[in-house]
């Protein structure tokens, strides 16, 4: 059987003071009024049965979580004791699903992110599978069509372009994964046509990625298989919290897919955006005539340009005047007021505040 796996831990402090420790970015209204999560899942469900859709979240965000995916199981909420890389969430997700179906197929998602339209991930990921099955010995991942050259992004150099069988989309050989360039570098991958950025989307069978990560990552099979055996048994709960903390903290690009022998990807042509800052509401807000990007019910902007408002309290009104590349988050008990060239300091600025004895705001 076919399933999806989001992954829905992060925190997003670079989205502060709307994001906090108790309430993630992956849960925020920011974008249509409905939260990141929501969309992600509203973008799945085409292709998998509510029933087979699996969020990992951090403990501290799972009832958030349920909250706000009311039709998903009570269990299928699975909540994480300590923060692990994605090498360890992915392994945990793989070792619950082939605990109950050796054969399970699983694409994992990430919750923060904007993909538009929709249908071009939801072809892509079918044909994912499609492969995936019939050619179980390899791990599959998206590379998104770069629009320009970035130099925060990492690449997949892809080669062999080929059809299969049932497949609407081209599968490519992956040569290597390549971290984030400088701009020279960004450039000539450009100009090339076969780097792609590199998505953090996978599809695979879970007995495939168990089997490599038991190659690769030694270290983590214990504890998989510990926590494997006490599932959905009274020792479950327990048994998490003893071994999950064990897991290496490495994401699976570093402990599988740069060392894997057999590597495929598809092609996304779509909009795609991690919405992990504040500037990049840019890529997906339109501004108004004077360069402003402004996601608020009320606002009143005079002889304003280049700044970014933002606010989840519709009926709360920001007034400003005469504001160059400024940015302003308002949330019910902290407000942001900086310079967008600062908000890169936004981490010095929660330590301030946690030293300060704070953490009610953190």
């Amino acid at each position: 059987m076919d399933y999806a796996v989001i992954m829905a831990g992060g925190s997003g402090k670079r989205l502060w003071p709307l994001s906090r420790k108790d309430r993630p970015k992956q849960v925020l209204k920011l974008l249509n009024d409905q939260t990141l999560l929501r969309n992600c899942v509203e973008r799945l469900l085409p292709v998998f049965d509510e029933r087979n859709i699996l969020v990992l979240t951090n403990a501290g965000y799972a009832d958030l979580v349920r909250e706000n995916l009311p039709e998903l199981p009570y269990n299928n909420v699975i909540a994480e004791p300590a923060v692990r890389d994605t090498a360890g969430a992915i392994g945990l997700a793989a070792a619950i699903l082939d605990r109950y179906d050796g054969d399970a197929a699983m694409a994992v998602v990430t919750a923060d992110q904007v993909i538009e339209p929709a249908e071009t991930l939801q072809q892509a990921i079918r044909d994912a599978l499609i492969f995936a099955r019939a050619n179980p010995e390899y791990l599959v991942t998206f590379g998104i069509k770069p629009t320009f050259p970035s130099t925060q992004l990492g690449y997949l150099d892809c080669k062999n372009p080929s059809r299969h069988r049932d497949c609407k989309n081209e599968v490519y050989e992956v040569r290597a994964f390549r971290e984030k360039p400088d701009t020279q570098t960004a450039a000539k991958y450009l100009k090339t046509g076969r780097f792609f950025w590199n998505s953090g989307m996978f599809v695979w069978k879970a007995g495939t990625i168990l089997r490599l990560l038991e190659q690769f990552l030694p270290d983590a099979v214990e504890s998989m298989q510990r926590i494997r055996d006490a599932w959905d048994t009274p020792n479950q709960a327990a048994a998490l919290e003893e071994w999950f903390v064990r897991l290496p903290k490495i994401s699976i690009d570093y402990a599988v897919m740069e060392k894997a022998p057999k590597v495929s990807a598809i092609q996304l042509d779509c909009r795609w955006l991690d919405l992990g800052s504040f500037a990049a509401l840019a890529d997906i807000v339109t501004s108004d005539e004077n360069g402003n990007i402004v996601v608020a019910g009320e606002s009143l902007l005079l002889d304003c340009e280049n700044s970014i408002v933002a606010t989840e309290d519709k009926g709360h009104l920001i007034a400003l005047i005469g504001l160059k590349n400024m940015l302003v988050a308002h949330s019910p008990d902290a407000t942001l007021v900086c310079h967008i060239d600062d908000t890169g300091r936004l981490k010095e600025l929660l330590d301030r505040i946690a030293e300060r004895g704070g953490e009610r705001f953190l």
